[in-house]
């Protein structure tokens, strides 16, 4: 591990993963989501789900405990084994940050297409962005110390926290907007959940050509935890809600709702935290490819759950 640490504090690439204007973009990309993932609500979904909060608890401990300690099993046992360049504890700190944000926008839209819940996605969204900002930087701490992270790599709590609570405040002003105006406020909900959508372009467009050479040069295993996390993540959830007895439609709504993390979000939070680390290029990198690969992942797991019987479910009672 003392070699780990070593390495972890040189700079194994020379190529910017994202530059100065991409990080801008990004974060006015955040804020709009954020924006229009408020307008899509009312106090009245908030209402609703107090009355049937199970979906909500068990969304809780699937995307805040299932979620960051299968990242981390990942990192134990293929990024940090089976990896030979510089800088490996950099790209480990990114991949739990990425594991350990909330949902973002784009689960709801596989949601949708899977035959889930929908309002329960769009409730577990807001949920875990507003416990994220206890939650995010409680389970960072407690793994970043599992792995031994040195103070070059250690998580700021109170500063990562006080970010997150920056991006939740236009959730909050989004509500406000639908609160006045419903109309204008389902333009917005409708212009968030575009933008959300657009980031996997802009990443293809822009960000893997400029970094295609860091992409050819990047080792398996951090390919393998970037893929895995959300192919785990959805997997393991899926099977925990089955287990626990949680009727079909619930459990592919929070299987996804684990899985499929916010990756602008975590990007967001990485730049505005470690701008000024030199390891900043490698704690992007797993955040960049998780993003780049988890809607083909959720492409082919809603595919999957679209067989799935819908009228034997009818018979099932639904009790989230």
């Amino acid at each position: 591990m003392n070699n780990l640490m070593i390495l972890a504090n040189e700079t194994a690439n020379e190529a910017t993963v994202v530059n100065e204007f991409e990080q801008t973009l990004l974060r006015i990309l955040v804020v709009i989501i954020m924006f229009g993932l408020g307008a899509g609500l009312t106090p009245k979904d908030f209402g609703s789900a107090l009355k049937r909060p199970w979906g909500l608890v068990i969304g809780w401990f699937t995307q805040f405990f299932i979620m960051p300690l299968t990242v981390y099993l990942l990192i134990v046992s293929v990024l940090i084994p089976f990896s030979s360049g510089e800088g490996i504890l950099f790209v480990a700190l990114g991949a739990l940050i990425m594991g350990s944000v909330p949902a973002g926008t784009t689960s709801n839209l596989f949601t949708y297409f899977s035959k889930g819940n929908l309002a329960l996605s769009l409730t577990m969204t807001v949920n875990s962005t507003l416990w994220a900002f206890i939650m995010t930087p409680a389970a960072l701490f407690i793994y970043s110390n599992l792995l031994g992270l040195d103070e070059s790599l250690s998580v700021p709590f109170s500063e990562l926290a006080l970010v997150i609570v920056g991006l939740i405040i236009p959730v909050g002003l989004g509500m406000l907007l639908r609160k006045f105006s419903a109309n204008v406020g389902a333009v917005i909900e409708l212009i968030g959940s575009v933008v959300g959508l657009l980031f996997i372009p802009f990443l293809i467009i822009i960000w893997v050509p400029r970094n295609w050479q860091l992409l050819l040069t990047t080792e398996w295993p951090t390919y393998v935890v970037a893929i895995g996390m959300g192919l785990f993540g959805i997997t393991v959830a899926y099977y925990f809600t089955k287990l626990i007895k949680v009727h079909p439609m619930n459990a592919r709504t929070i299987a996804l709702e684990t899985g499929i993390n916010n990756g602008p979000l975590a990007i967001a939070v990485i730049v505005a935290v470690y701008i000024d680390n030199p390891g900043l290029d490698q704690i992007l990198l797993v955040p960049a490819l998780y993003s780049l690969f988890i809607v083909l992942i959720s492409a082919l797991v809603t595919l999957v759950f679209r067989r799935a019987n819908l009228a034997a479910e009818q018979k099932i009672p639904n009790l989230l």
